[in-house]
């Protein structure tokens, strides 16, 4: 289960984090409804596969030096307080739709290629945690990459039926409490990140 909501928690707050993507989505369903939206959200089943197995390689590799999964450790503790202190500092979306030209999945997804937070985030994050758990048992695996996306794929399409109805909300002070405990949550596991890049170097 800790797989599972850790893939989870980080579904939920990339999937709600400001960003090139969650910016399309939002201007997509407000400009031209919420399946265009929709479309944009759904970018990543396409894009980060090669992302995903290529990082999974590469760490892989050097899985059995102990030094080199401590520094990965320690820089995803970085991008996870990065990310947290994003949070924490979140105000609010800005919604700007005037002037948008019109977009499509294909934009979508060179909005996602180009963005470099999915290359962070799984060579310092959720590469080490796939690796992780796949030592212990393959359905962790599963559970860990399964929470991630249904989360991921599932806030951002909330984001766009929200959007398509009320773009009140995006600015409302629920979305501004929900992003801001995101970032507590967040805090936490980069100091479990901290924790075990520390221990794996020896300094602990």
């Amino acid at each position: 289960m800790s797989y599972l909501i850790t893939g989870m928690v980080f579904g939920l707050s990339g999937g709600l984090s400001p960003g090139p993507l969650l910016a399309l989505v939002i201007s997509e369903s407000l400009r031209y409804g919420v399946k265009s939206g929709i479309k944009v959200a759904i970018a990543p089943v396409l894009t980060d596969l090669p992302i995903v197995l290529s990082t999974i390689y590469i760490v892989s590799r050097v899985s059995g030096a102990d030094t080199i999964l401590g520094i990965l450790s320690l820089a995803g503790s970085v991008f996870i307080f990065y990310m947290a202190w994003e949070s924490l500092a979140f105000r609010g979306t800005a919604i700007e739709v005037d002037g948008a030209k019109p977009q499509s999945l294909r934009k979508g997804v060179i909005a996602n290629v180009l963005n470099p937070h999915p290359y962070l985030f799984w060579m310092s994050v959720g590469a080490p945690t796939v690796i992780r758990a796949a030592e212990s048992n393959a359905a962790y695996v599963i559970l860990f990459v399964s929470g991630l996306y249904v989360c991921l794929l599932g806030t951002k399409i909330s984001v766009a039926l929200i959007a398509g109805k009320s773009r009140r909300f995006l600015k409302s002070n629920i979305y501004i409490y929900l992003m801001r405990f995101m970032g507590v949550v967040l805090m936490a596991f980069a100091l479990i990140f901290l924790h075990e890049g520390l221990k794996l170097l020896g300094l602990l």
